[in-house]
């Protein structure tokens, strides 16, 4: 079975590369055709930066080599385009794509055929937003965006801050905060957790991005005056990090929101089922596990990170 794998393994690679060498492949996401990554289960740091493709895959973590007495990590060949391309917030474009683009990229018949620029989608964004009465609808409406298409969301919060910020933070975010679990879609942070302790620096090695500057932590004590929400106090951090890029300039992949998780002494979230954190009390004295992610981080990400402590006020 050892030997069929890797073989397997070593004939994926060998035509990913004679295909992409074909191919004249850029290293660029945006450039000539779409390029090629490669995606590692339980790697992560130096390692998962070394041999970046250009051109073809390297054999960066030793598959092609391992023997039958080193055992071989499962991984995937990937295309950074097609049906993924318009999966990958970060860089899809929705209807801002191309002619020129929607050929490099796979793209074509996927997407209407349409062109439409940035400056029409927000505004038709815009106008939905605004049809939406309940703040909360416009707080997911508006989270759902930035996790389909990052750079619209951003356009329309740095050219519309003044009404979109109330809806992003303060106030809407409280009452987010309250029905986090209720209205819970896909992570947007990290969660440390009392099953973590020991293992922060693993946590964070689970995070894709290694170049952070910013990040917000909370422990979900007392939020904005709502008291204990536990693990569903993560609505801070992301709105917070959202503000940075929109206000401060920060790359959305240099923020890291993180929620500290001890328990929750609020009897109703311990009674939802809906609750994302764990259902036990509020641990009390866990000033060393809440502190704990101080060394990792500068471990990992090294000083230039800077750590903002946003409602982290252990018992």
């Amino acid at each position: 079975m050892r030997r069929l794998q890797r073989s397997s393994l070593a004939r994926i690679a060998s035509t990913t590369r004679a295909a992409w060498t074909r191919q004249g492949s850029s290293s660029s996401l945006l450039g000539a055709r779409a390029a090629p990554y490669c995606t590692m289960a339980g790697r992560s740091g130096d390692d998962a930066m070394a041999g970046v493709a250009t051109g073809g895959v390297e054999d960066a973590y030793g598959e092609d080599r391992a023997t039958e007495d080193q055992p071989v990590t499962p991984w995937a060949v990937c295309i950074a385009s097609g049906h993924s391309l318009l999966r990958d917030p970060r860089h899809n474009k929705g209807l801002s794509f191309t002619e020129k683009e929607r050929d490099a990229h796979y793209l074509r018949g996927l997407l209407p055929p349409v062109v439409l620029s940035q400056e029409l989608q927000e505004k038709r964004l815009l106008q939905n937003v605004r049809q939406l009465e309940v703040p909360l609808q416009r707080y997911m409406f508006l989270m759902d965006l930035q996790e389909r298409n990052e750079r619209l969301f951003y356009k329309l919060m740095i050219d519309n801050v003044e009404e979109l910020l109330p809806v992003v933070y303060t106030p809407t975010v409280g009452e987010a905060c309250q029905k986090y679990g209720s209205i819970f879609r896909r992570s947007q942070g990290l969660y440390i957790s009392l099953k973590d302790k020991g293992r922060v620096l693993e946590v964070l090695r689970n995070w894709p991005e290694k170049s952070i500057q910013v990040i917000v932590v909370t422990d979900g004590e007392r939020i904005l005056g709502l008291g204990d929400l536990g693990c569903q106090g993560m609505g801070i951090p992301v709105g917070k990090l959202a503000l940075y890029t929109a206000l401060g300039g920060v790359r959305p992949s240099a923020c890291l929101p993180i929620t500290i998780d001890v328990g929750t002494n609020n009897e109703e979230l311990l009674n939802d089922e809906f609750y994302i954190g764990l259902r036990q009390r509020r641990a009390t004295g866990q000033v060393p596990l809440l502190l704990s992610w101080l060394g990792p981080v500068s471990s990992h990400y090294g000083r230039q990170s800077v750590p903002h402590i946003s409602s982290l006020l252990p018992a």
